[in-house]
């Protein structure tokens, strides 16, 4: 067996960067995710606002990616991405989706369930337009999860979208825009030594309770 397969039983270094008082449970989620995704970016863990989306399609197999968080709301979190892909339309026909956040740096993780709906479009127009040009037309070039011929075809797909948009602002396309996710379950994780991790978990009973425990880890 190689040597960094046989690794893989080897036990983790032990986990000592933090803890979850129990007092925690008074905290609002959102604010206490926001007070982590700071410290995450101030420690400059690696992407920060990456996280793992996991949907399901309708015979229930589910499907994870990574993505980018890049709205931070009061009500919730936004990504943006091409509807007309496969994680866009699994959330139009089932929008109960399931987020990751890992951290590295700090030992953290953050679950979270919720229901995803499309953004407002006045949003997703402020955020396209900021992006740089090259990312606007590669929108247009990409008809995201489906299959292509060969790598030829999607850089003649992007010279075409180059040549449609030549000395004009690329438009935000019909097909393309944002999901807000709206959380109805949280669950903070702060590894402890001896695998004794800390989990705080809140679960939405109405629009201003929640209902909140600690997990066995």
């Amino acid at each position: 067996m190689e040597e960094f397969i046989a690794k893989l039983r080897d036990d983790h270094s032990d986990f000592n960067k933090g803890s979850l008082d129990d007092r925690i449970k008074a905290t609002d989620p959102m604010l206490l995710f926001q007070k982590w995704y700071k410290e995450a970016f101030e420690r400059n863990c690696a992407e920060p606002h990456a996280m793992v989306i996991s949907t399901v399609n309708s015979e229930m197999q589910p499907s994870s990616r990574t993505v980018y968080m890049k709205e931070l709301l009061e009500e919730g979190i936004v990504f943006y991405t091409n509807y007309e892909s496969q994680k866009g339309q699994e959330i139009l026909s089932n929008p109960k989706v399931s987020v990751l956040f890992y951290w590295d740096c700090l030992e953290r993780q953050i679950r979270i369930n919720g229901i995803a709906e499309k953004a407002p479009d006045e949003l997703a127009d402020d955020y396209f337009a900021s992006r740089p040009r090259e990312s606007q037309l590669g929108a247009w070039a990409s008809a995201q999860s489906q299959a292509i011929k060969d790598r030829d075809a999607l850089d003649k797909a992007f010279q075409e979208a180059e040549v449609r948009f030549e000395g004009k602002s690329v438009p935000r396309p019909p097909f393309w825009g944002g999901f807000l996710i709206r959380p109805s379950y949280f669950e903070f994780w702060q590894g402890r030594p001896n695998r004794l991790h800390d989990r705080i978990c809140f679960h939405r009973v109405n629009e201003d309770e929640w209902d909140v425990h600690r997990k066995n880890p």
